[in-house]
């Protein structure tokens, strides 16, 4: 599996909105969860969303209403569409793919080149 590759990270004021966009070619033909973490400054990584290869989403009790994951018609791509964004969204973020199913919620580090997302109040 090819690493995923996250762009579309930026500053926004507090109210804006971002999509964060991930490069994962094949991940519904081999059965794979995509999901996004976070890292804010001093805290842990954290899990903020999935997307299963059958298109169940699951988020985070803070960031549901506003953010949405999904995937492009082609199934290589799979968006962050973040609305609403708070201060508190602020944070690096990064893609993960896992091809077992339900392991993705497992993770407790972040790694990857990750994109920084910055929200000003």
């Amino acid at each position: 599996q090819a690493q995923p590759v996250e762009s579309g990270g930026g500053s926004v004021q507090a109210g804006g909105s971002l999509r964060l966009s991930c490069i994962v070619s094949g991940f519904t033909s081999d059965g794979s969860d995509v999901g996004w973490y976070r890292q804010r400054p001093g805290n842990e990584c954290e899990l903020v969303s999935t997307l299963s290869s059958d298109g169940r989403a699951y988020y985070r009790d803070s960031v549901k209403g506003r953010f949405t994951i999904s995937p492009d018609n082609a199934k290589t791509t799979v968006y962050l569409q973040m609305n609403s964004l708070k201060p508190e969204d602020a944070a690096v973020y990064y893609c993960v793919r896992d091809s077992v199913p339900g392991r993705l919620h497992q993770y407790t580090a972040c790694w990857g080149q990750g994109t920084q997302v910055t929200v000003s109040s």
